[in-house]
Formats: structure tokens, C-alpha cells, sequence
């Protein structure tokens, strides 16, 4: 039996960086920003040539309403989770969209991960649970990406625990 080194750093036997997706990149957002301006400023166009200008100061807002929730989606696609297990210890950090982190451990052996499958929608949701605390992880992850991490990260937690332990 060979002793780990204390002053090392524990051997990483999984780790995934959780992050949501997002279809449009910056340069399709700008391609749409542009597509809805040019849109936009052609229906004013029309209405400001028929009198009806005051209806084209509405078009400017669709515009500004459109760039708004499109840098709040961005925004909020700087949120991303963590996780890492070691023979020791399990750790889930979430990194809010402003930068604030939350660090969460689990004993590995202890820890049980719970799956919701839906056989039309496949995984719903995950969750790790432990001595009554639950932590849902992957919230904001596609069906597809819930599905591939949860079998990922069921072989490496049945990975951990067959190791022997590390007290």
C-alpha cells in the first residue's frame, strides 16, 4: 500500500465546467440587431410617410426592447458550475452571472445523486443530496447536455467509491 504525499495535491478523478448554452453567437446577435433595425426603421419609414409619425418613436423602442433582453440572456450566460470529485471530497462551486461564487462539499461516500428522467424529455433534473441537504446542479443545461453529465458523473462517483478511502 503505497501513502499519498499530504503536501500533494488530491488526484482529480472528475471535473466538468457546467455552463448554459447559448445558439447565437455575438456576431449572429449583431446580424440580428441589424436584420430587426433595418426592419424597424423601414415600418417607421412607412408610417412617418403616411403621417402617422408618432408611431415611429415605438419602432426605436422594439429595437432597445430587443438589445435589452439579449445582453440580459449574455448576462446571465456567465453563470457556470463547477464540479470537481476527488477520493475525498465531492465540490460543486457556482459562479453567479456577477462574478459571486458558492463553494459546496460532499462526502463522496455519502453522496447520492438523483436523476428525473422523463422518457419523452429525457433528464429533468439532477440533484446531489446528503445528511438532508440537497443541491440541484445542471438546471440550466439541455436535455442532452443533463443527459451525457449524468452518466459522466455516476461512473466517476461509482468511481470514487470503489477506491479504497483516504481518511
Amino acid at each position: 500500500m503505497t501513502d499519498r504525499n499530504p503536501e500533494a495535491p488530491p488526484e482529480v478523478l472528475f471535473s466538468a465546467v457546467l455552463k448554459p448554452y447559448r445558439s447565437l453567437s455575438p456576431r449572429g446577435f449583431a446580424l440580428l440587431l441589424m436584420f430587426v433595425a433595418a426592419t424597424c426603421f423601414a415600418g417607421g419609414l412607412l408610417f412617418w410617410s403616411q403621417g402617422y409619425w408618432p408611431i415611429t418613436a415605438f419602432f426605436g423602442l422594439d429595437i432597445l426592447a430587443v438589445q435589452f433582453a439579449f445582453r440580459m440572456n449574455y448576462r446571465s450566460g456567465r453563470a457556470m458550475e463547477i464540479v470537481e470529485i476527488t477520493p475525498d471530497t465531492l465540490t460543486v462551486r457556482r459562479i453567479a452571472p456577477d462574478g459571486k461564487q458558492q463553494d459546496f462539499a460532499f462526502n463522496p461516500y455519502w453522496a447520492r445523486f438523483e436523476v428525473d428522467r422523463h422518457p419523452e424529455w429525457g433528464v429533468t433534473r439532477m440533484a446531489l443530496t446528503s445528511h438532508g441537504r440537497q443541491l440541484s446542479i445542471g438546471t440550466f443545461l439541455g436535455p442532452d447536455d443533463r443527459d451525457s453529465f449524468a452518466k459522466a458523473f455516476q461512473d466517476a462517483l461509482a468511481r470514487a467509491r470503489a477506491m479504497p478511502e483516504h481518511g
